[in-house]
C-alpha cells in the first residue's frame, strides 16, 4: 500500500488521541465559585430626617488610625500647668492688682487709677466699680500694712467676683431615649471665624478621652474641606471616629448623621463642630438654629459651647449676645487667655450672658485646654 496513505492515518490517530486527553483534563477541573456579594445598606441616616434637613451627602467616616495613640494629659494636672502659665503673664488685670498691693498708703488718686486699670483689663465698668468699692471698704479698716492680709482680702473679693458657685460642668451625659435606649450626650460648638472652634473640639475630645469617655466627632463645618481634615486628624490621634460630609453638604444633615452614628455605636459623647459665622449674617445664624433643631430629632443637645477669642474684648461680647439669642448658649470657652489677653473678660462675659466660662485655653499645645476653676484662675492672676 502507498506509504503516504499510512502517514495520513497515523497523523489522524495522533490528533484524535491529543483531543481526547485535553477533554479528560478539562472535565477534571472545577469551575471557580461565584462570589456572593453582600447587599450593602444605603448610606445615610438610620432614621429619616424630616422636612428640615435634606438627605446627607456623606463622603465617609474616618475610622480610628492603627498607629500608636496619644495619651492625653489628665485634667487635674492641666489646671496646675495652666495656672503657672497664667501667673507668668503680665496682663492688665495682673499688673493693676500687683500695683495696688505694692502701695504702703492708698489715697483717692490710687483708687481711681486702680479702677481705670480694671476697666482697661476688660473687666467692665460695673464689675470694676463693684470690686473697687468692696476693696476700699475692707482695706479702709484693715489697711495694707500687712501685705499678706491685704493679699488675702484681694483674693477673696476676686474669687467672689468671678463666681465660685457657678456650675462649670460640661454637660456631656445623655438621657435615656423614648424607647429606653441610652442616648449620647451632644455638645454643639459654635462661634465666629478664627476663634479656634475646630481646634477646641479636638482638644475637648482629648479631655473627654482622658476621663475614659467614648467620643464621636461630627465635622459639620462643610464650607471648609480643611476643617474636616483637621478634625479627622485630631480624632485619629486619640482613637476617635469622625463623621464628615462632602464639601458643601448640608451641615444639618452631617450633624444628624454624626449624632445617629454616636447613638448606634453606643458612644458616650458626640462633639459637633460647626462652621464659623459672623454674628451679623442673619442667614448663617438661622442655619445654626436649624442644625440644633435637626440634631434634636436624634438626641437632645446637652451643651452649647460658644468659643470666644479672649483678645477680642468688647467685640467678643457683642458676638456672644447674638449667638446666645439663636442657639441658647450654655457655656463659654475662652481661647488665647495668655499674656496678650485681658483677664477681666472672664467676669464680663459671664455677666453679659448669665452663663459660666467652662473651659479656657492658654496656649497652642494639644493639651492646653482645661476646665475653668475660679480659685485657680485668681491664684494665677495674682501670681500665686
Amino acid at each position: 500500500m502507498n506509504p503516504v496513505y499510512w502517514l495520513v492515518i497515523a497523523a489522524a490517530v495522533i490528533v484524535v488521541l491529543v483531543a481526547a486527553v485535553l477533554v479528560v483534563r478539562s472535565r477534571g477541573k472545577a469551575l471557580p465559585p461565584v462570589e456572593e456579594r453582600p447587599v450593602l445598606p444605603p448610606v445615610g441616616p438610620t432614621r429619616p430626617v424630616e422636612e428640615e434637613a435634606e438627605p446627607p451627602a456623606i463622603a465617609g467616616t474616618a475610622k480610628p488610625s492603627t498607629k500608636a495613640l496619644d495619651v492625653p494629659e489628665a485634667p487635674a494636672s492641666r489646671l496646675v500647668r495652666l495656672r503657672r502659665r497664667l501667673a507668668g503673664s503680665q496682663n492688665a488685670l495682673a499688673r493693676g492688682l500687683a500695683d495696688l498691693l505694692s502701695q504702703d498708703r492708698i489715697d483717692a488718686a490710687t483708687w481711681d487709677n486702680f479702677e481705670t486699670t480694671l476697666i482697661t483689663s476688660d473687666l467692665g465698668v460695673g464689675p470694676a466699680t463693684e470690686l473697687t468699692t468692696r476693696l476700699r471698704q475692707r482695706l479702709a479698716v484693715d489697711g495694707v500694712v500687712d501685705p499678706v492680709k491685704a493679699h488675702d482680702v484681694l483674693r477673696q473679693e476676686l474669687i467672689a467676683l468671678v463666681g465660685p458657685d457657678l456650675d462649670r460642668t460640661v454637660h456631656s451625659v445623655g438621657a435615656p431615649g423614648p424607647d429606653g435606649e441610652d442616648l449620647p450626650g451632644v455638645v454643639l460648638v459654635v462661634g465666629v471665624n478664627g476663634t479656634g472652634k475646630t481646634t477646641t473640639v479636638g482638644k475637648l475630645a482629648r479631655v473627654l478621652v482622658a476621663e475614659g469617655r467614648t467620643v464621636v466627632l461630627g465635622a459639620a463645618d462643610t464650607f471648609r474641606a480643611a476643617a474636616a481634615d483637621q478634625l479627622t486628624t485630631w480624632g485619629e490621634r486619640v482613637g476617635v471616629e469622625t463623621v464628615r460630609g462632602a464639601e458643601g453638604a448640608d451641615p444639618a444633615s452631617v450633624a444628624y448623621t454624626a449624632v445617629a452614628a454616636g447613638r448606634d455605636s453606643g458612644a458616650d459623647v458626640v462633639l459637633v463642630d460647626t462652621a464659623g459665622r459672623l454674628h451679623t449674617k442673619t442667614g448663617l445664624m438661622d442655619e445654626l438654629g436649624k442644625v440644633k433643631r435637626v440634631i434634636e430629632k436624634v438626641a437632645p443637645v446637652t451643651e452649647v459651647l460658644l468659643v470666644l477669642d479672649a483678645t477680642t474684648g468688647q467685640n467678643g461680647l457683642v458676638q456672644a449676645r447674638t449667638f446666645a439669642e439663636v442657639v441658647d448658649v450654655t457655656g463659654i470657652v475662652l481661647t488665647k487667655l495668655d499674656g496678650s489677653a485681658k483677664g477681666g473678660i472672664v467676669v464680663q462675659v459671664q455677666r453679659e450672658l448669665g452663663v459660666p466660662v467652662k473651659l479656657i485655653g492658654l496656649g497652642e499645645g494639644v493639651d492646653d485646654l482645661a476646665p475653668f476653676d475660679a480659685a485657680q484662675f485668681v491664684d494665677g492672676v495674682l501670681g500665686d
